[in-house]
């Protein structure tokens, strides 16, 4: 039997992507790569390198010595071939800095938002989940077998109620800090609500690891949560400590229900032993240094104050994302093209990765900027911005 392809000029099955395409074009929310240089020629505050430490000369040196002993992959699944006693050593730091009793790094960030979400729910049970929550949050919860319910953004009476209509198993979802806005979670009244109803607190803290809390151990410690048995907390690698890579945090028995359960883990290549090796120097070098967890606060409210006193209408920071709202996504993009040819790097933020349909321009401090450095970001930012960002 032969079969010929679709003729030229004919749709065929994916002919519905150009449509797709041209209807975000015309929305103005069309998406393309751009590839970085090795050694950037603009100042960067679209990465989430908040602590300065991806390309810190122990940072990189700890990378390249995981790779020399113990080769550049994994090889396979952490319970196969993937786990090495960086891994182990690795995990042991990470749950002892942030106060909890064991840890379970992933490839990922967002394979142990799945991981957690997934296994730590079943059918039967209820998810109440925060409506700002990110991407793998909400496809953690889209996986799971356990209903869902969305609430309004941090408002722990919603939550309540949510629980309070559901006979059974439990669990409230919430970022500890919100990707997009930069405001903190509301984390002693969700876990008020949680426990009034017996619900477990899963939260992920992947913009709050090592810079909110004492020294850096993140924004569940600080409030209080660390080591509780009935919270888990994920985080990624990949933002305050420079390198790749996701851990679950919680109770001893709960990462041994996710070695034997969590699909993200249990089928996915291990973490490459070289982000391994760059994630635990980098949080050594945290707990030497504490001060850098302060120092990119700081950056961050002024910011804030500079962008507030020019009159453009940016959300307050609670830790390193300033989120300044831009008047479209055309002008979203319009606004982070004009910073880029300025020599400035932000992010820009349109719908669908802003739920509520104000696109952003998203400032990510960090602990390295000098204060010269943030007066001319800042600068550039206001000079560059469009008539209808400004307030009034």
């Amino acid at each position: 039997m032969t079969s010929t392809p679709p003729a030229a000029g004919q749709p065929g099955p994916f002919g519905w992507i150009a449509e797709q395409a041209a209807v975000r074009a015309a929305a103005g929310l069309r998406r393309e790569l751009r590839p970085r240089a090795a050694e950037p020629g603009l100042l960067d505050l679209a990465g989430n390198d908040y602590l300065g430490l991806s390309r810190h000369p122990e940072v990189t040196a700890a990378g390249a010595r995981a790779c020399v002993t113990w080769g550049a992959g994994a090889t396979g699944s952490r319970l196969v071939t993937g786990s090495t006693a960086l891994h182990a050593e690795l995990e042991a730091e990470l749950a002892a800095f942030t106060g909890f009793e064991a840890a379970l790094v992933l490839a990922s960030g967002y394979a142990a938002n799945l991981a957690a979400v997934t296994a730590l729910t079943a059918a039967g049970g209820l998810i109440v989940s925060d409506a700002a929550n990110h991407a793998s949050l909400i496809d953690g919860c889209r996986l799971s077998r356990a209903a869902t319910e969305v609430v309004p953004h941090a408002d722990p009476a919603a939550v309540g109620k949510a629980l309070g209509r559901h006979a059974g198993p439990a669990a409230v979802v919430s970022d500890t800090v919100f990707s997009v806005d930069g405001d903190a979670a509301p984390l002693a009244a969700l876990a008020a609500a949680a426990r009034e109803h017996g619900a477990a607190l899963l939260l992920d803290d992947a913009h709050g690891l090592g810079v909110l809390g004492p020294g850096g151990r993140g924004a569940a410690h600080a409030a209080g949560l660390a080591g509780a048995p009935d919270v888990v907390c994920t985080a990624t690698l990949s933002k305050a400590l420079g390198a790749q890579g996701g851990v679950v945090l919680g109770p001893a028995g709960v990462i041994g229900h996710l070695v034997n359960t969590a699909r993200t883990f249990i089928f996915d290549t291990g973490l490459a032993p070289a982000a391994a090796g760059a994630a635990l120097a980098a949080l050594r070098l945290l707990r030497r240094e504490p001060g850098r967890a302060g120092r990119a606060l700081g950056a961050a409210r002024d910011f804030h104050r500079r962008f507030t006193a020019a009159g453009l209408d940016a959300t307050a920071p609670d830790a390193c994302v300033v989120s300044v709202r831009a008047p479209s996504p055309a002008a979203a993009v319009e606004w982070a093209a004009a910073c880029r040819a300025a020599g400035l790097a932000v992010g820009c933020f349109r719908p669908p990765s802003v739920p509520d349909g104000v696109s952003r321009l998203r400032v990510t401090a960090n602990a390295a900027l000098t204060p010269a450095e943030i007066a001319a970001a800042a600068g550039t930012v206001v000079a560059t911005a469009p008539a209808g960002a400004f307030r009034g």
